[in-house]
């Protein structure tokens, strides 16, 4: 019996980081000399970033700076220790897991809520216990004997992580009903940028929640929205130093390489061999109908579209999550695989490849179906639930 995502929700924080407005404040930073304005000029407007969410109102609120500990009112950033920061995501991050969960629930009635048997979570930008599977148990008022774990620091490709794993939940018991929820706060790790790996993260890097059901008995009532077919993992040879995600004092410390996209180009057909060859049986290239990439950044995205011959329309969706929300990290695929479903033209079924990538360089990816449905009124497209600010 082939596991079912049921249900897709996400969410937002409210405050909206204008890609202008950041490249200003970055530029803006003592210390900024004319070569390290040049690289900011060239790496912000390359990033394919026009806007994104973060937690921090003192990012977008020359008002809420006055007694922020990340940056002072004349907007220059201040170095809080990793132990302050954390306590910012102990206090943001429990609403969004929250926030994401209801709107995975609100989109599938069918499901109650006492009938979750197991919660999955996944975070790479702050710890703390009990954690937020805990939380997720005691604010949605599920039963207190439901299974949890948590899929801690893995990086962008963690979403589809949790995804493989509630899919095995859901296969080992099909009586199961797995809660996917993942958040990433990258934004309280922001810090005066100077190299080009950390200007990056600086370009790149937002705020953002989605939240999955996955079951293999389908609830009467409830139409899945893809079969999770398969999933694969292939760690790439000598790419340890290309990424790596780090716990250092002043904040958690992303190494994103120039190195990244060529990577990824020299293995990536290596990973979807893997996927599309297998014991499920192998898979032609060209039945996939639809791509749901991680969009580390435009780089990435360019150099995989080259490598693998895609149309330019292929990775809109891709292309539209990084424009709008940034990279959520482990957040990110989830988002892009809420607009292929949205986007998706009715009446056939087709066949998504999620590809995703994290320290390692690490490829994860999957062949999921989107049955055939009919036509839905314009008025149910998508949109991302704004947390409100407390």
């Amino acid at each position: 019996m082939t596991p079912a995502l049921l249900s897709l929700g996400t969410a937002l924080p409210p405050h909206v980081l204008e890609q202008t407005d950041a490249q200003d404040l970055y530029q803006a930073q003592p210390g900024t000399d004319r070569l390290n304005a040049r690289l900011l000029r060239t790496v912000f407007g390359a990033s394919g970033v026009a806007r994104r969410h973060t937690v921090l109102s003192e990012l977008v609120d020359h008002d809420a700076r006055k007694d922020s500990p990340y940056i002072t009112g004349d907007g220059r950033f201040r170095a809080p220790l990793t132990g302050a920061r954390n306590r910012t995501y102990m206090e943001e991050a429990p609403g969004l897991f929250a926030a994401a969960a209801r709107d995975a629930l609100a989109r599938c009635p069918a499901v109650d809520p006492t009938s979750i048997t197991d919660v999955v979570t996944v975070s790479c930008t702050g710890f703390f216990a009990p954690g937020p599977d805990y939380h997720l148990v005691r604010d949605l008022g599920l039963n207190p004997a439901t299974r949890r774990s948590h899929i801690g620091f893995m990086g962008c490709h963690g979403g589809l992580i949790g995804l493989r794993q509630a899919a095995a939940i859901a296969t080992a018991d099909p009586d199961a009903v797995v809660l996917l929820v993942a958040v990433e706060l990258c934004t309280l790790h922001l810090r005066p940028a100077r190299d080009a790996d950390a200007i990056r993260g600086a370009a790149l890097f937002a705020d953002g929640a989605a939240a999955a059901l996955i079951g293999s008995r389908v609830p009467d009532g409830c139409a899945p929205l893809l079969q999770l077919d398969r999933f694969r993992t292939l760690v790439i040879p000598d790419g340890e130093q290309a990424m790596a995600w780090t716990i250092g004092d002043s904040g958690f410390e992303m190494i994103l390489g120039a190195a990244v996209p060529q990577v990824l180009e020299d293995n990536i057909h290596a990973a979807l061999e893997a996927l599309l060859e297998g014991p499920e049986g192998a898979v032609d290239r060209a039945s996939i109908t639809d791509w749901a990439l991680h969009p580390g950044g435009r780089g990435i995205l360019d150099k995989l579209e080259h490598t693998l011959d895609l149309a330019p329309e292929a990775l809109r969706e891709s292309r539209d999550v990084l424009a709008t929300r940034g990279n959520m990290s482990s957040v990110t695929v989830l988002h892009v695989l809420r607009q292929v479903i949205d986007e998706a033209p009715p009446g056939e079924d087709r066949t998504v490849c999620a590809l995703a990538f994290g320290p390692g360089l690490t490829v994860e990816s999957a062949l999921f179906t989107i049955p055939a449905r009919p036509a839905a009124p314009a008025a149910h497209a998508h949109s991302a639930t704004a947390v409100p600010t407390p």
